[in-house]
């Protein structure tokens, strides 16, 4: 990112969804930017699928910029069992803040899209231009459909109304905080925790959904969050930009690669009667590049190391909560 003063220093940037996993990072790369007020309201406070809580939200922060990255996310499992209440809530987020945002005369929003918009048979490397071109992969169509709607929303309000609305397509993010929870993690969590624990136990065998084939393109998290904090200084196009690294890994070999690193050494099997989802995903990265200077830095190997060793220290406090949530 560049070293040059932000002009968001001396403004008003609300990050809704800051206290998640891409939130959070995204708060710590606007301070470390010299951006002081930074707000970062509270679900519990503020249900963004309600317009009421959205509009009083905005009344009560007035902020000059928002960061829209609030939103129902989760892995393969998660979308198959809840598909409506992806679409609703990812819909109705979307919505109330981009219309309260209008209403209350912000100056610029920038909302976070997902991958999981593109067609299901997308050319490879995914291009913008071919967000349109079919429907996207079942298993998460509907919150990919929610997400490319606020696409829609912020397009044809640039048009009628003015308001100064970018949305960025991040491609799988990955990293320290992530969301560790077999139940509704993604991919790279989910392999890191199977194998971490697996070892732990001396258990000599860990099986995987899927086949091993499908690819996946990575992006770690501080990158992501510094590619959303420039386009929040540098970029007000209603064109959609893709987020990535521009690479591709198969699921058997990010399978490998994460076991090597956690010292696992057991048996890796593959459950292919449980989904693989979309064949390959891969982003062309080049309008990110081109319009305000986003590439990213982190080689991927490091960024797998930092979060296995993120999850190596918080691997009993995530045990404990999630004991505690479930129990009776």
């Amino acid at each position: 990112m560049s070293t040059a003063p932000s002009p968001l220093v001396g403004r008003s940037v609300l990050v809704t969804g800051g206290s998640g996993f891409l939130g959070s990072h995204v708060v710590d790369a606007l301070r470390a930017r010299g951006v002081t007020e930074v707000v970062v309201p509270r679900s519990s406070e503020f249900d963004l699928t309600e317009a009421g809580p959205t509009r009083a939200m905005f009344q009560r922060h007035r902020p000059d910029v928002v960061i829209h990255l609030a939103a129902r996310v989760g892995g393969i499992g998660a979308n198959r069992r809840q598909p409506g209440t992806f679409f609703r809530d990812n819909m109705a987020m979307g919505l109330h803040v981009l219309e309260e945002a209008r209403r209350a005369g912000t100056a610029k929003v920038v909302v976070a899209g997902t991958i999981c918009a593109y067609p299901k048979f997308a050319p490879v490397p995914f291009r913008e231009d071919d967000l349109w071109n079919g429907y996207p992969e079942e298993t998460n169509a509907p919150y990919g459909v929610a997400k490319k709607a606020v696409l829609v929303m912020a397009q044809a309000y640039r048009q009628e109304f003015g308001s100064n609305f970018v949305v960025v397509f991040p491609v799988n993010l990955y990293g320290p905080r992530d969301n560790f929870d077999l139940e509704d993690s993604h991919v790279i969590p989910a392999m890191i925790r199977k194998f971490v624990d697996a070892d732990a136990r001396g258990e000599r065998s860990v099986t995987l959904w899927g086949d091993g084939t499908p690819t996946r393109e990575f992006l770690y998290v501080d990158d992501a969050a510094a590619g959303l904090v420039m386009a929040a200084e540098r970029y007000d196009s209603p064109d959609p930009v893709n987020l990535g690294a521009g690479f591709e890994i198969s699921m058997r070999d990010l399978a490998g690669t994460i076991a090597r690193a956690a010292g696992y050494t057991g048996d890796v099997g593959w459950d292919a009667s449980r989904p693989n989802g979309q064949a390959r995903r891969m982003l062309d990265v080049s309008r990110a590049r081109e319009r305000f200077g986003f590439s990213a830095s982190t080689p991927f190997a490091d960024g797998v190391a930092q979060t296995l060793a993120w999850y190596r220290e918080h691997r009993h406090e995530i045990a404990a909560r999630e004991a505690a949530r479930k129990a009776p």
